[in-house]
Protein backbone atom coordinates (compact mmCIF):
# COMPACT_ATOMS: atom_id res chain seq x y z
CA UNK A 1 0.00 0.00 0.00
CA UNK A 2 2.96 2.07 0.79
CA UNK A 3 3.35 2.82 -3.33
CA UNK A 4 -0.29 3.73 -3.48
CA UNK A 5 -0.31 7.17 -1.33
CA UNK A 6 2.08 9.25 -3.74
CA UNK A 7 -0.58 8.89 -6.62
CA UNK A 8 -3.77 8.94 -4.50
CA UNK A 9 -2.71 12.57 -2.55
CA UNK A 10 -2.55 14.06 -5.82
CA UNK A 11 -5.83 12.64 -6.55
CA UNK A 12 -7.09 14.69 -3.57
CA UNK A 13 -4.95 17.58 -4.62
CA UNK A 14 -6.72 17.57 -7.90
CA UNK A 15 -9.69 18.30 -6.02
CA UNK A 16 -9.45 21.36 -3.53
CA UNK A 17 -6.52 23.36 -3.26
CA UNK A 18 -6.32 25.65 -6.34
CA UNK A 19 -10.12 26.41 -5.32
CA UNK A 20 -8.59 28.09 -2.26
CA UNK A 21 -5.74 30.31 -3.93
CA UNK A 22 -7.02 33.65 -2.39
CA UNK A 23 -6.42 37.09 -3.83
CA UNK A 24 -3.86 35.86 -5.97
CA UNK A 25 -3.92 36.19 -9.89
CA UNK A 26 -5.91 33.21 -11.10
CA UNK A 27 -3.65 30.86 -13.53
CA UNK A 28 -5.33 29.16 -16.55
CA UNK A 29 -7.03 26.18 -15.69
CA UNK A 30 -5.75 23.18 -17.29
CA UNK A 31 -7.30 22.09 -20.21
CA UNK A 32 -9.48 19.35 -20.12
CA UNK A 33 -7.17 17.31 -22.31
CA UNK A 34 -4.45 17.16 -19.42
CA UNK A 35 -6.77 16.14 -16.30
CA UNK A 36 -7.78 13.64 -18.56
CA UNK A 37 -3.73 12.69 -18.63
CA UNK A 38 -3.69 13.07 -15.09
CA UNK A 39 -7.09 10.87 -14.39
CA UNK A 40 -5.70 8.13 -16.49
CA UNK A 41 -2.44 7.71 -15.26
CA UNK A 42 -4.07 7.93 -10.95
CA UNK A 43 -6.38 5.06 -12.21
CA UNK A 44 -3.78 3.17 -14.25
CA UNK A 45 -2.02 3.74 -10.55
CA UNK A 46 -4.97 2.60 -9.01
CA UNK A 47 -4.73 -0.48 -11.14
CA UNK A 48 -1.70 -1.20 -10.35
CA UNK A 49 -1.96 -1.45 -6.75
CA UNK A 50 -4.89 -3.60 -7.27
CA UNK A 51 -3.40 -6.04 -9.56
CA UNK A 52 -0.22 -6.10 -7.27
CA UNK A 53 -2.45 -7.11 -4.00
CA UNK A 54 -5.29 -9.25 -4.93
CA UNK A 55 -3.21 -11.96 -6.93
CA UNK A 56 -6.20 -13.09 -8.76
CA UNK A 57 -6.14 -16.38 -10.38
CA UNK A 58 -6.70 -16.33 -14.28
CA UNK A 59 -10.55 -17.09 -14.16
CA UNK A 60 -10.90 -15.11 -11.28
CA UNK A 61 -9.09 -12.12 -13.25
CA UNK A 62 -11.44 -12.60 -16.18
CA UNK A 63 -14.33 -11.93 -13.88
CA UNK A 64 -13.63 -9.28 -11.94
CA UNK A 65 -11.59 -6.70 -14.24
CA UNK A 66 -14.73 -5.78 -16.16
CA UNK A 67 -16.60 -5.05 -12.75
CA UNK A 68 -13.54 -3.25 -11.89
CA UNK A 69 -13.55 -1.24 -14.79
CA UNK A 70 -17.36 -0.80 -15.20
CA UNK A 71 -17.08 0.39 -11.27
CA UNK A 72 -14.32 2.96 -11.93
CA UNK A 73 -16.50 4.93 -14.53
CA UNK A 74 -19.29 4.79 -12.15
CA UNK A 75 -16.98 6.34 -9.09
CA UNK A 76 -15.68 8.88 -11.69
CA UNK A 77 -19.29 10.29 -11.87
CA UNK A 78 -19.64 10.30 -7.82
CA UNK A 79 -15.93 12.20 -7.91
CA UNK A 80 -16.87 14.43 -10.50
CA UNK A 81 -20.24 15.77 -7.92
CA UNK A 82 -17.98 16.18 -4.76
CA UNK A 83 -15.60 18.38 -7.02
CA UNK A 84 -18.37 20.55 -7.99
CA UNK A 85 -19.17 21.02 -4.43
CA UNK A 86 -16.05 21.72 -3.65
CA UNK A 87 -15.63 24.04 -6.26
CA UNK A 88 -18.91 25.76 -5.65
CA UNK A 89 -17.60 25.56 -1.89
CA UNK A 90 -14.34 27.29 -3.00
CA UNK A 91 -16.38 29.89 -4.92
CA UNK A 92 -18.40 30.98 -2.01
CA UNK A 93 -15.49 30.96 0.36
CA UNK A 94 -12.86 32.90 -1.67
CA UNK A 95 -15.76 35.65 -2.56
CA UNK A 96 -16.83 35.50 1.53
CA UNK A 97 -20.68 35.24 -0.04
CA UNK A 98 -21.48 32.19 2.57
CA UNK A 99 -24.55 32.31 3.59
CA UNK A 100 -26.41 29.83 6.08
CA UNK A 101 -28.21 29.25 3.00
CA UNK A 102 -25.97 28.57 0.38
CA UNK A 103 -23.53 26.04 3.56
CA UNK A 104 -27.23 24.34 3.88
CA UNK A 105 -27.11 23.87 0.00
CA UNK A 106 -23.31 22.68 -0.03
CA UNK A 107 -24.12 20.31 2.81
CA UNK A 108 -26.96 18.76 1.09
CA UNK A 109 -25.21 18.50 -2.05
CA UNK A 110 -21.95 16.99 -0.42
CA UNK A 111 -23.90 14.30 1.44
CA UNK A 112 -25.60 13.36 -1.93
CA UNK A 113 -22.38 12.50 -3.35
CA UNK A 114 -21.54 10.68 -0.13
CA UNK A 115 -24.69 8.84 -0.67
CA UNK A 116 -23.60 7.90 -4.21
CA UNK A 117 -20.10 6.90 -3.45
CA UNK A 118 -21.34 4.47 -0.73
CA UNK A 119 -24.46 3.36 -3.01
CA UNK A 120 -21.72 2.58 -5.54
CA UNK A 121 -19.19 0.81 -2.81
CA UNK A 122 -22.17 -1.51 -2.05
CA UNK A 123 -23.10 -2.37 -5.30
CA UNK A 124 -19.45 -3.49 -6.58
CA UNK A 125 -19.29 -5.65 -3.23
CA UNK A 126 -22.76 -7.37 -4.02
CA UNK A 127 -21.56 -7.83 -7.38
CA UNK A 128 -18.37 -9.50 -6.63
CA UNK A 129 -19.52 -12.19 -4.07
CA UNK A 130 -19.73 -14.31 -6.49
CA UNK A 131 -16.74 -13.54 -8.53
CA UNK A 132 -14.01 -13.89 -5.72
CA UNK A 133 -13.93 -15.62 -2.59
CA UNK A 134 -14.09 -14.26 0.80
CA UNK A 135 -10.89 -13.00 1.76
CA UNK A 136 -9.96 -11.95 -2.06
CA UNK A 137 -13.39 -9.90 -1.87
CA UNK A 138 -12.37 -8.24 1.32
CA UNK A 139 -8.94 -7.31 0.66
CA UNK A 140 -10.12 -5.63 -2.86
CA UNK A 141 -13.04 -3.77 -0.37
CA UNK A 142 -10.05 -2.68 2.15
CA UNK A 143 -7.89 -1.29 -0.89
CA UNK A 144 -11.09 0.39 -2.10
CA UNK A 145 -11.26 2.11 1.15
CA UNK A 146 -7.87 2.86 2.20
CA UNK A 147 -8.05 4.82 -1.58
CA UNK A 148 -11.07 6.47 -0.72
CA UNK A 149 -10.48 7.62 3.07
CA UNK A 150 -6.79 9.28 1.52
CA UNK A 151 -8.06 10.64 -0.88
CA UNK A 152 -10.87 12.17 1.82
CA UNK A 153 -7.89 13.39 3.61
CA UNK A 154 -6.19 15.04 1.06
CA UNK A 155 -9.59 17.20 0.21
CA UNK A 156 -10.17 17.38 4.16
CA UNK A 157 -6.75 19.01 4.36
CA UNK A 158 -7.12 21.11 1.99
CA UNK A 159 -11.09 23.20 2.20
CA UNK A 160 -10.79 25.65 4.86
CA UNK A 161 -13.45 25.58 7.73
CA UNK A 162 -16.40 27.96 6.75
CA UNK A 163 -16.29 30.79 7.97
Amino acid sequence: MKRLLPPLMLAGALLAPACFAQSTPAAAPAPDSAMQVLRDKLMADKKQVVSANLDLTPAEATAFWPLYEAYQKDLQRANSQLATVVANYAKEFNANTLTDEKATRILKEAGAADELSLQLRKAMAARLVPVLPGRKLARYLQIENKIHAVVMYEIAAQVPLAP
